[in-house]
């Protein structure tokens, strides 16, 4: 099965059970200042989990095009990327677990094929000291769909501990099957909605574990294990408490929120567990090999094509998601630019020597995904500048860090036969130069020999590279705390002075418009209960008259007090009544249009205020660059 029809399958499967089908929303979070990056299918749905009311209803299916920068270290196995599609379906209130796990039973086993004797489940064991009931409910559901498959659904607890015990479903605690946007319930603020969830599970054989230098092979087998032989495909979350003073109390109506890996569900339907067979990688393998000499099935070239392939991939959906968003050193630049430079890393370990190479590689996944994201077609010039010049800026990086290697043997003491660095000045070289540490200590072996020296031994070698790994774990553990701490305020803050500042972020982009041109289009906005970040194409620094002619118009409007209405409409209808929509790939067939009076027209899912008097004084605190042809405002609102 090819990429395209197994999309299609799903989309148009839900579609025949009442969903409407809506399209990808951005890679780049709206209004949303707790993460760079859209990390799951759920993350642009909060609001109407929440109880706001979706356009088009209370049914919507969905691929939504996700990217999760945490995974970056763990990219090189068969199955994970930090750049994949969510298949997604949502009930907001309407039907409940039975309706959803019937349904997706039927697309799996039914709609696309597959044999349900591969199929396990996960189920959550609930959990005393929270007072939150075992879903047997569930369970009871899997046993009756799997007994109309001729099976005998065995149900196992501690599966963990004690192995598989040819069970078919599994009970797992909170860390495994508890869904919400705060991870753990104990980690839950007071009013947020969670409940557990039943993940799926694809058994591709025992003999994937059991092979002789399997680490894991003396380990009792379970789905959630790593050994290899199961592959989680999608996840049906049961939304259904909110925590409250009292501990955990039902929701009145239950959400659904279904995820499934569009990569994993088609390597799973093409029979092999290595997601970089299908048809969504294999042209750029194919590029790979060309341009390399090496082959992606041997040993030594297998794990640099795959952080190869989708770091790559990812940093051209990245780039190529109408934001205008380039390499930089801050924020989501960083991120493109540690993932084009960990992708040149390992072009070089494979032999890549060609000149622009990574534009190469962007062209197969553009050719790959222009159908379906013709965003990526659209500002593809974009994507290939940007790589061009950030291969050429990591060229002198790496020379760079070359000489800050020579100048510390230039300060060493000792005698340079015998000179090697410590782990912690080469992860500081890794982290201010971004210099490998397998280039690292190449160059010191280089440096040693050229000394009259031999080769750093092979249990130096191996400590310098654990202490690496050590440090480099402190780190990223450091980055998922900051992280983790930044989530639990919620995806999309809907108080009073998050609404305020939505709506000055309407009257700022109209009042620009009018100062500037009418070339000027919103890039992008990040809203906080304390300040408005507004993005916008523009290719020079304002003056401060410009600014100050932009604050005017922005308070003249507060005081006028507008009014602001909302109406719900077809996009069509939107555009044509003069609606400004400048995010016009996210939007289904049925959206939101606010009215400022007459001054602000604009499609969008809100929250906003009620009336411009509620704002206050707007004061621009900042004016920036942001990337190139787009400039950045800081503002914020002072009650009168």
């Amino acid at each position: 099965m090819k990429s395209h029809e197994l999309r299609e399958k799903y989309l148009k499967f839900f579609e025949s059970k009442g969903h409407a089908i809506v399209p990808s929303d951005s890679l780049i979070p709206e209004n949303d200042p707790t993460t760079l990056f859209t990390s799951s299918g759920m993350q642009p749905i909060v609001p109407y989990l929440l109880g706001e009311k979706h356009p088009m209803g209370t049914r919507i299916v969905d691929s939504q095009k996700c990217f999760r920068a945490v995974d970056i270290e763990g990219v090189g196995d068969n199955r994970h990327t930090t750049m994949f599609e969510m298949l997604g379906n949502w009930s907001f209130g309407d039907y409940f677990k039975k309706e959803q796990i019937a349904w997706i039973f039927e697309f799996l086993t039914k709609n696309i094929g597959l044999n349900p004797k591969n199929l396990y489940v996960t189920v959550f064991r609930g959990d005393e000291a929270l007072k939150i009931p075992r879903d047997d409910e569930t369970v009871n559901i899997w046993q009756e769909l799997f007994r109309s498959a001729n099976i005998d659904a065995k149900v196992i607890d501690f599966a963990e501990k004690n192995g598989l015990q040819s069970g078919r479903i599994f009970y797992y605690d909170v860390k495994k099957n508890w869904w919400s946007r705060s991870g753990v319930p104990i980690n839950m603020p007071l009013g947020e909605p969670g409940g557990p969830d039943s993940e799926m599970f694809w058994d591709f054989g025992a003999e994937l574990k059991l092979h002789e230098n399997s680490e894991f092979k003396d380990r009792p087998c379970h789905v959630n294990c790593d050994c290899g032989r199961f592959l989680e495909i999608g996840n049906n979350v049961f939304m259904q408490y909110v925590k409250t003073n009292k501990g955990f109390e039902p929701l009145p109506k239950g959400n659904i929120d279904f995820g499934g890996g569009l990569e994993r569900i088609l390597a799973v339907k093409n029979g092999d567990p290595d997601i970089f067979k299908t048809d969504l990688f294999a042209p750029i393998i194919n590029k790979i090999e060309e341009m390399s000499g090496k082959k992606y099935d041997e040993s030594a070239s297998t794990y640099g094509m795959r952080v190869i392939i989708d770091h790559l991939k990812a940093a051209t959906f990245i780039m190529g998601d109408n934001k205008g968003i380039s390499p930089a050193n801050t924020d989501r630049g960083y991120i493109i630019r540690r993932l084009i430079r960990r992708a040149i890393r390992y072009g070089k370990k494979i032999g890549i020597k060609k000149i622009d190479w990574t534009v190469e590689l962007a062209k197969e996944v553009v050719n790959i995904y222009r159908n379906i994201y013709p965003e990526l077609d659209k500002n593809k010039d974009f994507i290939f500048d940007n790589l061009i010049r950030e291969e050429k800026k990591f060229e002198k990086t790496l020379n760079g860090g070359i000489e800050r290697i020579e100048k510390l043997l230039n300060n060493y003491t000792g005698d340079t036969k015998e000179f090697f660095l410590d782990a912690n000045t080469l992860f500081n070289l890794y982290q201010t130069y971004g210099f490998p540490i397998e280039l690292s200590i190449e160059e010191m072996n280089k440096i040693r020999a050229e000394k009259g020296g031999r080769h750093i031994s092979k249990n130096i070698e191996s400590n310098i590279l654990t202490s690496f790994q050590n440090e480099l774990k402190k780190h990223q553990n450091l980055s998922r705390t900051i992280s983790a701490g930044k989530f639990k305020g919620g995806l999309i803050d809907s108080n009073t002075e998050t609404k305020r500042l939505h709506t000055a972020a309407h009257l700022l982009l109209v009042a620009l418009r009018e100062v500037l041109g009418d070339h000027v289009l919103q890039k992008g906005s990040n809203i906080t209960a304390e300040r408005l970040r507004f993005d916008f194409s523009h290719s020079e620094k304002m003056t401060p008259e410009q600014l100050r002619r932009v604050e005017y118009i922005v308070n003249e409007q507060i005081r006028k007090a507008l009014p602001i209405t909302c109406e719900e409409m077809s996009l069509r209808d939107a555009e044509n009544s003069g609606a400004m929509g400048v995010f016009k790939s996210k939007y289904g067939d049925r959206v939101k249009t606010y009215k400022i009076g007459n001054f602000s027209h604009e499609i969008c899912g809100g929250p906003h205020a009620k009336n411009t008097s509620e704002l206050g004084e707007f004061t621009i605190q900042k004016e920036e660059s942001s990337s190139v042809g787009t400039r950045r405002i800081r503002a914020n609102l002072k009650r009168k």
